[in-house]
């Protein structure tokens, strides 16, 4: 049985129609009329194809609305010409360009809005489908509200009616967050009772079911439960022109038992498994091959709502290494805060606690770590063909670690062309250059890549880009449990354990026995796995801002390893000089600008905080 699986296929979808130019009006392909769009099922299906076609490739940073791993402090992206870099330097403003979707998201609502409201004209679809395809763009609708309200806040709900052109912009203001909130989880509770629990037509796997929706409810409640949405003090006061406060004024602790419910529906859905290899036999191995079979494993009971990468060319190049293989970009590094954060697979205990000022970590001394020497000889446990000089950082580390992380002096991930030794230094394998297609932390992020791809021959494989998987589900009813009033630190370590031990790590409570009975260690912890788990598929971004926690996590010089060095050994000193920057947050970053080109429109729309 095929469940729930949601790999997207825009492209085979996508037919006849275009986004339109303007987000107050629609082009029809051919200039159709409505009724003439809508009287076929051809056109039909096409029209929702376009609607789907609104969704972001937010996996690629040149997309519109583009990857935030490069925005976060989980990434450290070696180009530094890339439009990023003014997020993260905080030298952006109401006048920037890079990432603004407010517009190509109105359009997609516009778009979903009025299949919504004409798709019953369709007389060669039978009513059950008809009701399907209207829930399905319901979702999509509100879907697209969601991710502008955790980008800008709380936005102008058009509801059911569809935008149109005699609307004054000056009458247009934001509707408080309690309006977009409340609309949003209607429409999803909406789709949720009409839409399927799976998808048996192959033809179609890319459209949503009821269980990708409950997972992105899930999301919602637990961002609307987190303080960023929940009474946080920096909001308090704001006002729409109407005198109306655009975000809660007090925390409401409840929020919280309602995204620990969200989060468990799901998992009582009993639809979903988290993915386990079963060919591996050695345990730690099996880990390993257990998280990588999450992408490579491509119609597996994990992922609940995701997209089909047909190829993974796009990310694949980028995250291998130039010059040492055919054909490299190297700038898709994790940074090295990231890195330092995967536990250690002994003690299971999450090494560095912080950082001093020149960027030494602070190592907790219970972990099992070493920032210092070499081990020498090491294999790694995927390419264990030949032993290395190892850095004592990379050794004994979580199982995620290995599966996720390509570090200087390992072997390539595949021996198609050779065993080749990756090292990043001034006349390593594959030199620090200096310019944009090099790596310039130390390591690559190879998760991406499956290995039984021949890269260098342009077999570059396919791979699935989750939107929502279990594990994420697991985390999240993890911290409502948490937080909730009624506590309940039992289920909280539960579900968290159940991912550690997919990787064959210990128990949470095992690792830190001080946590039991401690409300702050466990969410501090929480985080933590999720920053590893979630690694890089665009969770860190939102996580660091609804929790604000981001002024502590994204501030300050940005370190790596000083690939600058002219020898391996010295290549593993922590330096900032590679980068050259700081990481900026400010209060007015939780949320995007409301672009001049929106306030020239809407003269009376009130402003984000401090823009």
């Amino acid at each position: 049985m095929k469940n729930v699986r949601i790999y997207l296929m825009i492209l085979l979808l996508v037919l006849g129609f275009s986004s339109c130019e303007d987000y107050l009006s629609v082009d029809l392909k051919q200039a159709l009329t409505l009724e003439e769009t809508f009287s076929k099922r051809e056109t039909t299906e096409n029209y929702l194809a376009n609607v789907y076609s609104y969704l972001p490739h937010d996996w690629l940073p040149h997309d519109n609305e583009g990857s935030v791993v490069a925005r976060s402090d989980e990434g450290s992206f070696s180009w530094l010409s890339l439009d990023y870099v003014d997020l993260n330097n905080g030298t952006w403003g109401t006048a920037h360009w890079q990432y603004k979707t407010w517009v190509f998201n109105y359009q997609g609502i516009k778009q979903s809005s009025i299949f919504i409201n004409n798709v019953h004209l369709c007389k060669e679809l039978d009513e059950n489908t008809r009701n399907v395809m209207q829930a399905e763009a319901r979702f999509l609708r509100a879907y697209l509200y969601f991710m502008m309200l955790r980008k800008y806040g709380p936005v102008y709900v058009w509801g059911d009616e569809e935008s149109d052109d005699t609307t004054k912009g000056e009458d247009i203001d934001r509707h408080s967050f309690d309006v977009n909130y409340n609309f949003i989880l209607d429409e999803f509770n909406k789709a949720i009772e009409v839409l399927p629990d799976e998808i048996t037509d192959e033809a179609w796997y890319g459209r949503v079911t009821k269980g990708a929706v409950m997972a992105i409810k899930s999301r919602l409640m637990l961002y609307a439960a987190r303080p960023l949405f929940n009474g946080c003090d920096l909001y308090k006061g704001l006002t729409n022109k109407d005198g109306e406060y655009l975000f809660p004024q007090s925390p409401d602790p409840q929020k919280w038992e309602a995204a620990a419910k969200a989060a468990k529906d799901v998992i009582d859905l009993g639809r979903y498994s988290l993915y386990q290899d079963t060919k591996e036999t050695d345990p730690f191995l099996k880990g390993i091959r257990s998280y990588m079979g999450i992408l490579f494993e491509q119609w597996n009971d994990e992922i609940i709502w995701g997209r089909h990468r047909s190829s993974a060319w796009d990310y694949a190049v980028r995250a291998a290494p130039p010059r040492a293989v055919l054909e490299g970009y190297g700038g898709y590094c994790p940074s090295i805060k990231l890195v330092d954060t995967y536990p250690m697979a002994k003690s299971g205990r999450f090494p560095v606690t912080g950082y001093q000022n020149n960027g030494a970590p602070i190592i907790d001394p219970l972990s099992g770590y070493t920032d210092e020497g070499f081990t020498e000889p090491w294999t790694h446990p995927i390419e264990s063909y030949a032993s290395i000089k190892a850095h004592n950082s990379v050794v004994g580390r979580d199982a995620r670690f290995y599966a996720s992380v390509l570090s200087s002096g390992m072997y390539w991930i595949n021996r198609y062309k050779g065993d080749k030794l990756i090292t990043f230094f001034n006349g390593g394998t594959s030199t620090y250059t200096g310019a944009g297609d090099c790596v310039k932390v130390g390591y690559l992020w190879r998760r991406m890549s499956d290995p039984t791809n021949n890269h260098e021959d342009n077999k570059w494989g396919t791979y699935v880009q989750p939107l929502a998987r279990l594990a994420e589900i697991y985390l999240n009813y993890a911290e409502a449990c948490n937080e909730k009033p009624n506590r309940d630190e039992a289920e909280a370590l539960k579900y968290v354990n159940l991912i550690r031990a997919r990787v064959n790590l210990n128990k949470l409570e095992e690792a830190y026995p001080e946590v039991k009975g401690n409300q702050n260690l466990l969410r501090e912890l929480i985080a933590k796995e999720r920053m590893v788990e979630l690694a890089f598929e665009n969770q860190r971004y939102y996580d660091i801002r609804t929790c604000m926690t981001a002024p502590k996590e994204f501030n300050g010089r940005r370190f790596g390893r000083n690939v600058m060095a002219y020898n391996y050994e010295d290549s593993w000193a922590r330096t900032d000089a590679v980068f050259n920057q700081d990481m900026v947050f400010k209060d007015r970053h939780y949320f995007f600008p409301i672009h001049q080109e929106q306030q020239a429109e809407m003269v009376n729309f009130t402003q984000n905080y401090g823009w």
